[in-house]
């Protein structure tokens, strides 16, 4: 019972920790760009055009932030970098798309932007790519 209630954790505990992290949060945001990506002619048209740059190219940066950011994640590659994307693309989704209600619609933005964000503070733990190749 000491340990459950215990604030301190070892290096293990938090880079499988982070792994976990990385890799629930990752396969979850994966999924949601790849359904972007198959769909894309059907999204494009009615897709919130961001800093006026047109709907196919604001739906191609979420797709790449999405999809292909998300499996850097996964591995654990470019990660801090990997999740700059991700951060604005859930801002774009949160304060733009969802009208800033973090508690109706924008929910899941919210969420997200509060994981990449922890991911870009903590980084990957050392169970990862850029943990192994020591970066």
């Amino acid at each position: 019972m000491k340990k459950l209630m215990s604030t301190s954790y070892s290096a293990g505990a938090f880079n499988a920790g982070m792994l976990l992290f990385r890799f629930g949060i990752g396969v979850l945001m994966i999924n949601h760009g790849y359904d972007k990506l198959v769909h894309f002619s059907q999204m494009q048209k009615d897709f919130v055009n961001f800093l006026g740059l047109g709907q196919t190219i604001s739906l191609c940066m979420v797709v790449f932030a999405e999809f292909f950011c998300s499996l850097f994640l996964i591995l654990g590659l470019f990660t801090r970098l990997s999740a700059i994307p991700l951060l604005i693309a859930m801002c774009v989704a949160l304060f733009k798309a969802h009208n800033s209600e973090i508690f109706g619609l924008g929910e899941k933005a919210a969420m997200y932007l509060c994981a990449y964000l922890l991911i870009l503070i903590l980084g990957p733990g050392k169970i990862s790519v850029d943990g192994m190749s020591g970066k």
